[in-house]
């Protein structure tokens, strides 16, 4: 007769704490992805993310010889759709993560041979860009994890043209539906920011851009926030 095996007590914390470093490693590859087991994630995002990028990106003007920065880049899917919106234009893609920068140009690979990309390892706190560099910064599923949100808002200011525009593109948003609440013990187990909408109007405005627009897309969790920078005075 064989006796079911028992686990003992040491086993059964063996085994959390091998689940809890796993979490912790998932959780750490989605908000800063390596050059291994990251480019898995990096490739999920890109298929995940690619129908909420197509969504708001359908509420912004893209010229086609519109220079535009993708802050965030992740997995370069973004990269290539302003790519495609902005034929003439030249398209730069920033992210703190080496494995995103990695995926990003290896994605691009061909449009950055062809000089109309170019990606760089960078924080939104310090863009290597100078001022009035940009006709559009988009940024898609990454404001949750910038570290001071006025001061890195205000640093993108910087970086565009006046008059011209932020959009900043998520799938989770603080009072967004159903989903958006679900996915929230997840955003804080990230330790990432969760804004609504009228937060989202509050930190433009303290930011210094103007004519804030909100659109939401209640039935998928889904919002594009537009700010604009203002036109010097002559």
């Amino acid at each position: 007769m064989t006796l079911p095996f028992t686990a003992s007590p040491l086993h059964v914390v063996l085994r959390y704490a091998i689940a809890l470093v796993f979490g912790f490693y998932v959780l750490r590859q989605v908000r800063k992805p390596d050059r291994g087991i990251g480019r898995l994630f990096l490739w999920l995002m890109n298929i995940s993310h690619s129908r909420l990028t197509d969504w708001g990106l359908n509420h912004i003007r893209v010229g086609e010889e519109f220079t535009i920065l993708d802050v965030g880049c992740g997995g370069g899917r973004t990269i290539q759709k302003l790519a495609a919106a902005a034929p003439r234009g030249t398209i730069y893609g920033i992210d703190y993560a080496s494995g995103s920068v990695a995926a990003s140009r290896a994605k691009n690979r061909a449009l950055i041979k062809a000089g109309r990309v170019q990606v760089e390892k960078a924080s939104v706190s310090q863009l290597p860009f100078p001022a009035d560099t940009f006709d559009l910064v988009t940024a898609v599923e990454t404001q949750y994890y910038w570290p001071d949100l006025v001061k890195d808002m205000q640093e993108i200011l910087r970086t565009l043209k006046p008059g011209r525009v932020l959009a900043i593109i998520a799938e989770s948003y603080k009072g967004g539906g159903a989903l958006s609440a679900a996915q929230r013990p997840v955003m804080k187990l990230l330790n990432s920011s969760s804004l609504g909408v009228q937060d989202q109007r509050e930190l433009f405005a303290r930011a210094g851009y103007e004519d804030v627009q909100v659109l939401e897309e209640r039935s998928k969790g889904w919002i594009c926030v537009l700010g604009r920078k203002p036109v010097r005075q002559r």
